[in-house]
């Protein structure tokens, strides 16, 4: 019985991570904010790095700052290079550790995009690039194929972070980021 319950409490800090989840698309992003903080202090700068990726991923997005964003997002792929196939199969058997990477470094760049640090994005950009071949033929794949075009583009097109406009340009919280409203980043797949 014990063992079934320490079986269960990984999916039941996936399952809360995931409540927090709608709660910021929801649009109450003040409030998600303060429970990824309750829950980050609940698992631990050493805690479980599927966890702790999961929430950093999201996390990030609950930013007002991109310093802050680039901040969650550089822990969610730190926890990621600690992830192992058999723990994520724990979780959800069809995925693998490859296949967070290409989403992982298309926020980094996004991020560092809008810090106007170009060449820092690129490297992430590039990296993304080359980890497409994890994703599925499936519509989050299609996604996050289509936003690492849309930012390559968009930093092949002027090299800085907007038309001619300081790192600011990209908008702030809530904003869609992108010249054309688009949203740099990838979709956010569901935990």
């Amino acid at each position: 019985m014990a063992e079934q319950q320490e079986q269960a409490a990984p999916d039941a800090m996936m399952t809360r991570i995931g409540q927090v989840i709608m709660l910021h698309h929801g649009g109450d992003r003040e409030e998600a904010r303060s429970r990824f903080l309750d829950l980050w202090a609940e698992i631990g700068e050493d805690g479980d790095p599927l966890h702790r990726c999961t929430l950093a991923h999201y996390m990030a997005d609950t930013q007002d700052d991109p310093s802050d964003e680039l901040a969650w997002d550089l822990r969610a792929l730190s926890a990621a290079e600690e992830l192992t196939d058999g723990r994520i199969a724990e979780h959800h058997e069809s995925l693998a550790v490859r296949a967070f990477y290409p989403s992982l470094h298309l926020n980094l760049a996004a991020d560092y995009v809008k810090l106007g640090r170009t060449e820092a994005a690129r490297t992430h950009l590039r990296r993304a690039r080359g980890a497409v071949g994890a994703l599925g033929d499936d519509p989050y794949g299609d996604g996050v194929r289509a936003a690492i075009g849309r930012l390559e583009l968009r930093l092949d097109g002027d090299g800085t972070s907007g038309s001619g406009e300081g790192p600011g340009s990209l908008g702030g919280p809530g904003s869609s980021g992108g010249p054309g409203g688009e949203t740099l980043g990838p979709p956010r797949r569901r935990p």
